[in-house]
């Protein structure tokens, strides 16, 4: 069996590395030996921690940026409604932030490398608040269609429902058992209904 190229074998190290450690301890040398690898390889197409970082958000883990692309992009299918596609953002987003958070976690233990890997993702032009004007530009286009209350807080609507999604990963990830009490479909269904019952026209 041919081995796979060494840039999907780095981003699958790192990807491995960030998961089980986080992104803190993670080092670029860890990351190329876990590749079978060298650091001047791994150089050659990333270079530094912090984009490997973005890559692995955007190529192995849920795509939460991609459909709220499609959503702001008008590529949904229009016979949907605000409500389905809204419980589809909650819920990958809720994967989205349960595979990230024991990834990022560890930076906030590091003040110092926290900084430097804003300043950086800041310069690749990605970040956390991404997400966020996402979905805001979706629910704006809603509006504009009349699908969402014309006084509707668009950006309070989108922190409201990534925010929880977010806190469901931290919460139960330190929960004693570690499983929310719902399951992912009914806390995303549970999520988009509640919230639209505020912004509905």
């Amino acid at each position: 069996m041919d081995q796979k190229p060494a840039r999907v074998r780095i981003v699958d190290a790192a990807h491995d590395l960030m998961l089980s450690i986080g992104l803190a301890r993670t080092t670029t040398k860890a990351i190329a030996q876990a590749a079978g690898c060298s650091e001047a390889a791994l150089y050659k197409y990333f270079a530094n921690k912090e984009e490997l970082f973005v890559t692995v958000l955007h190529e192995r883990l849920p795509k939460l940026g991609s459909l709220l692309s499609r959503l702001t992009e008008g590529v949904a299918n229009p016979d949907r409604t605000v409500e389905e596609n809204l419980t589809d953002i909650a819920r990958e987003a809720a994967l989205f932030y349960e595979e990230t958070f024991p990834m990022a976690a560890s930076l906030y233990a590091e003040p110092q490398l926290k900084r430097r890997h804003e300043d950086i993702l800041r310069g690749l032009g990605s970040g956390p608040h991404k997400p966020i004007q996402g979905l805001d530009a979706y629910l704006r286009a809603e509006q504009a269609a009349g699908r969402v209350a014309p006084d509707a807080d668009t950006y309070a609507a989108a922190s409201l429902l990534l925010g929880a999604c977010a806190q469901r990963a931290f919460a139960y990830d330190m929960s004693p058992d570690r499983k929310p009490p719902q399951s992912l479909d009914a806390f995303a269904t549970g999520l988009a209904r509640t919230l639209l019952g505020g912004i509905a026209p």
